[in-house]
């Protein structure tokens, strides 16, 4: 059995690192280009999905992951005061993670596997030749930007957020860090999220992408709302587009899409790599299953993956985007019906218990 994966991403690797723990032979075709290593990005991953990432993808170190215990909730026009707050006794939530440290073990993991091929691609011919291989039992499309993406999946339910996401991590005060603190402002969502003792990962998805915000501007708005952290030094401050986007298609003939090609979401709650990690899930347990009886690898394995999957990711992404849209609302207009419906979420311990379980596992329909 032979899979081709297109693009280099996270996605892609961490797919490629599931596949090979099968006994499968993967080749990634990259573009040839300077990588760009993302200093302050971090990820968010949700206990579940921890468990699955350590067990079926590789293992992670212990002292680079840091459990996040409880979440807490504020908007800009309520000066302060918490609106919601999500804990479960002293069980994490979910773990936060350096997006260079996986990235570079899944690399270092890969390339010492005999199963393994990284290829470059030298050109955009190569895109109508792979397609017309016959080596490959499965091509996978990773990349959301190449003439795959452009060319043969471009019907997609789209969205512009008018916005682009800071980033940057704190150095600070060593404290206890144990809490993500989301605050809705009236510029666009921030958050804090812990990744050690001294160090707080930060994104600021400011609205009005027209507008440019520079350095210094973003690290006084950064210190306006922050109340817990005594701080030392910015990281570096990188800034990325924030779009909505969601294949109608997830397959076409020999060829699907997956990772950020198939869905993007607003980062505010922090669950696009977890959508992409259960969908590598539920696609490796239809691979294994085809595996166990001796059936091949085909398209049909696609459209099982579509079945499987394109609903829950629907409602999930959309439910994230709308509750965006509500904290976005409920930050601008000081309106009683919005403050009713945050009062009787607050204190609702079975509605708080079900969105600690909807983060952690996603929709199990």
């Amino acid at each position: 059995m032979n899979i081709c994966l297109i693009g280099s991403s996270l996605s892609s690797l961490a797919l490629a690192k599931n596949l090979i723990n099968k006994k499968i032979k993967v080749s990634v075709y990259y573009k040839n280009l300077k990588k760009k290593k993302f200093q302050s990005r971090t990820i968010g991953i949700s206990k579940k999905n921890l468990v699955f990432f350590n067990n079926e993808i590789t293992k992670l170190k212990k002292n680079k992951v840091w459990k996040i215990k409880k979440i807490e909730i504020f908007n800009e026009k309520n000066k302060g005061k918490t609106i919601l707050n999500f804990k479960k006794s002293q069980q994490e939530l979910f773990s936060m993670v350096q997006n260079n440290y996986i990235y570079e073990l899944l690399e270092d993991g890969l390339k010492k596997n005999k199963l393994f091929k990284k290829i470059p691609i030298k050109n955009n011919h190569f895109y109508k030749k792979i397609l017309k291989e016959k080596k490959y039992n499965l091509i996978i499309n990773c990349d959301g930007n190449n003439k795959i993406a452009k060319n043969i999946f471009y019907k997609s339910i789209d969205k512009n957020y008018n916005s682009h996401s800071y980033t940057t991590i704190l150095k600070h005060k060593k404290t206890k860090n144990f809490k993500a603190i989301q605050i809705f402002t009236k510029i666009g969502p921030l958050a804090f999220l812990p990744i050690s003792d001294h160090e707080t990962s930060v994104v600021f998805s400011i609205l009005n992408s027209t507008k440019i915000i520079n350095d210094n501007e973003l690290k006084n708005l950064i210190i306006k709302f922050n109340k817990n952290y005594v701080i030392k030094k910015f990281g570096k401050i990188e800034k990325f587009k924030l779009n909505f986007t969601l294949l109608r298609n997830y397959y076409y003939k020999n060829l699907m899409s997956f990772g950020d090609s198939l869905h993007k979401i607003h980062p505010f709650a922090g669950q696009g790599f977890n959508m992409t990690l259960r969908d590598i899930k539920i696609l490796s347990e239809i691979i294994q299953h085809r595996v166990d009886l001796g059936l091949p690898l085909d398209t049909s394995v696609y459209s099982e993956f579509e079945k499987k999957t394109k609903h829950l990711n629907f409602i999930f992404s959309n439910g994230i985007d709308l509750i965006y849209e509500f904290f976005k609302l409920d930050s601008r207009h000081d309106n009683n019906y919005l403050n009713i419906l945050l009062k009787f979420i607050r204190k609702n311990k079975s509605f708080n218990n079900l969105i600690c379980k909807y983060a952690d596992q996603g929709l199990t329909i």
